[in-house]
């Protein structure tokens, strides 16, 4: 008879802990979506944190990483999916790994999760990214491949943003292309300064407010100048 009894208790118990689980869970989809009519970030933000305790979803975990990217918290985006390649991420889990990797600095970790991207469905802005980020870790080949690809494929109407200076600014996609093709060259031979700067000059000609470029060609410009200097020095 006890043991009918503890029986009945334990199955009215898990019922009644299954019941208040299901409880909570509607309770934060109904947050979850006030909150987000509301356009209150940081509570859309807190109800699927709750969710993804109490029913995880790998939909609502990629939308919460969304959401940390979309407000500028990389990192927390980051912690929420992890940064290793996975071939069953959605598209957008991808992005995010991609942009908050870069965001935070993270140039090798990054570039994988745009190769990946780019695997899917080449894009002249995701080889734009390609092309910058392996400049930066030193892959001078890879880098080579997405410019010619970018510079082949970039349409007139296509636009790259700038965030070095403020307000930020854009640039015709193919003015970026061109710049980048300069940092490569000087990036494969130090001593092609000149060369360098042709392609800068170009870039700038496209875009006559990339400040960013017209920055790198000065102090190219000084570069060359301190060389032939000390080279007039040592005569």
């Amino acid at each position: 008879m006890k043991r009918i009894v503890l029986l009945l208790l334990l199955s009215f118990g898990l019922s009644a802990t299954a019941q208040i689980k299901n409880e909570l869970v509607n309770h934060y989809k109904d947050y979850y979506k006030q909150m987000r009519a509301q356009g209150d970030v940081r509570g859309a933000i807190n109800a699927l944190t709750h969710l993804n305790i109490l029913a995880p979803a790998k939909a609502q975990k990629d939308t919460l990483a969304y959401l940390y990217a979309n407000s500028g918290q990389y990192l927390q985006a980051v912690n929420v999916l992890g940064t290793e390649k996975n071939a069953t991420d959605s598209e957008l889990a991808i992005k995010i790994k991609a942009v908050s990797l870069k965001s935070l600095n993270q140039p090798q970790l990054a570039v994988q999760h745009y190769e990946t991207l780019y695997k899917r469905k080449p894009d002249v802005y995701v080889a734009y990214e390609l092309a910058d980020l392996n400049l930066q870790i030193g892959k001078t080949a890879e880098a080579e491949k997405h410019i010619k690809y970018g510079l082949a494929n970039a349409k007139d109407d296509n636009m790259q943003s700038f965030y070095e200076s403020n307000p930020p600014y854009q640039v015709p996609l193919k003015a970026a292309f061109t710049y980048l093709n300069g940092l490569l060259q000087y990036n494969k031979d130090k001593t092609n300064i000149d060369g360098a700067i042709k392609s800068i000059n170009d870039a700038i000609n496209l875009a006559p407010g990339f400040t960013l470029a017209t920055q790198i060609r000065e102090a190219l410009l000084n570069q060359k100048q301190q060389g032939a200097a000390a080279g007039t020095n040592k005569q």
